[in-house]
């Protein structure tokens, strides 16, 4: 008897757990919401339905433009909380503080002095579910989700050829399959 109820109670504590790390980062946003400093941009998946359909449609026989159409659409989401009001350095160490590090994996980390950028992933399945970038500088900070469901090669065709947010420096570092980890003495 105590088997049968020690299985859904650990069922449910995994459960729990997986949704704990998207809580912490929309707790970290929300935490922010209000707060002056910080400015905040929200995409919706239906407003990346909405310009991926536009390209796709205004395309005629322009295949890259219907293949960004089509990609663009795969975006679920993007959330921007950014400032350059704030000591940066505090905000980043306080947004990796709420990261599970079992559930993102470091894709491209470039640290000077002074100032720290990292990009994560978050995969499912063998496809990328979040792409997270986080910087901070005196001054500066910036954390950017990106939802979807994406190959390596999805998010450097974004950083290629769209002006998302963030991805200028995403293609600055990852051009492999699972993206080379930046410039020669960059993690």
């Amino acid at each position: 008897m105590k088997k049968f109820i020690l299985i859904p109670l650990l069922l449910f504590a995994f459960i729990i757990k997986a949704q704990a790390q998207d809580d912490a980062i929309q707790r970290f946003f929300s935490k922010y919401m209000d707060d002056d400093r910080f400015s905040r941009v929200y995409i919706s998946p239906k407003m990346m339905q909405m310009a991926g359909g536009f390209l796709k449609s205004n395309a005629g026989t322009d295949k890259d433009s219907q293949d960004l159409g089509v990609l663009i659409q795969k975006v679920k989401g993007i959330r921007i909380l950014s400032s350059d009001e704030v000591n940066g350095l505090t905000f980043y160490k306080e947004a990796m503080g709420t990261l599970s590090k079992n559930k993102y994996e470091d894709l491209m980390i470039v640290e000077d002095k002074g100032s720290s950028l990292k990009f994560m992933v978050r995969e499912e399945g063998g496809l990328v579910k979040e792409l997270m970038m986080i910087s901070g500088e005196e001054g500066d900070f910036t954390l950017l989700s990106m939802l979807g469901s994406f190959t390596y090669e999805d998010l450097n065709l974004l950083a290629e050829k769209t002006d998302i947010p963030g991805m200028d420096m995403y293609g600055k570092g990852s051009k492999g399959p699972k993206g080379e980890k930046g410039p020669k003495g960059i993690k």
